[in-house]
């Protein structure tokens, strides 16, 4: 199957999931995880109507994407992997949504380049659900808060929460403890679930779920 093909068929899988669970049509953006693959792979995806991609890191996606850009203007680019401090001043300039405001510092910094460039990329707090100590994210008892201050300290528009559950263990309780935070927080938008579980993730009320080796094919990390 090329990636056209799979993004079809990812693309039913969410209708599907969709109808399953009770959501309207058309309620869960798909995020296309575009990481390591070169512009010419993401071309096909891109013409196939795909607008909304994500990336880890932001000299990959500076490298690749304001060109593409240029010939898909609507694109809608997000971080979803940690922001160093150091590229924040580049993240807010060519993001759309920064998935993985996780601390302190970086939305201080975030909040600092907003001022200064004029441009608001849609944020949200990345949650460590699993607490595992190689991971970024906010602790889960410290969510809440963090989302607060991030309003009232630095005046950031926080979106919604996202999440990555350790690979090891059933992703479906990690999906309601973010739904639960979300709630508690005031949030409406969930960014969760991937490849191997999206579909579970939108009976726990995903609003965008991140596929990429599911569209793209297995990576090639060497």
């Amino acid at each position: 199957m090329s990636a056209v093909d799979r993004l079809a068929y990812v693309r039913r899988m969410i209708a599907k999931a969709e109808a399953e669970h009770g959501r309207p049509a058309g309620s869960v953006t798909l995020v296309a995880v575009s990481k390591t693959y070169e512009a010419e792979a993401i071309l096909p995806v891109l013409e196939s109507g795909q607008r909304v991609f994500g990336e880890n890191k932001v000299q990959e996606a500076k490298a690749k994407w304001p060109a593409l850009r240029e010939r898909f203007p609507e694109l809608e680019l997000h971080l979803i992997g940690p922001l160093q401090s150091n590229k924040t001043a580049e993240a807010v300039a060519l993001f759309d949504v920064i998935e993985t405001v996780d601390r302190e510092k970086i939305a201080r910094e975030i909040a600092k380049e907003i001022a200064r460039q004029g441009r608001a990329p849609r944020l949200y707090v990345q949650v460590n659900t699993g607490e595992e100590e190689q991971k970024a994210g906010i602790a889960p008892g410290e969510a809440v808060a963090f989302v607060a201050r991030c309003r009232t300290e630095f005046g950031l528009a926080i979106e919604g929460l996202m999440c990555i559950p350790p690979a090891e263990e059933a992703p479906g309780p990690h999906f309601a403890l973010l739904e639960q935070l979300a709630r508690e927080a005031g949030l409406s938008r969930l960014s969760m679930g991937m490849s191997g579980d999206y579909e579970t993730a939108i009976g726990f009320g995903a609003t965008a779920v991140r596929v990429g080796s599911a569209i793209f094919g297995a990576r090639d990390y060497g």
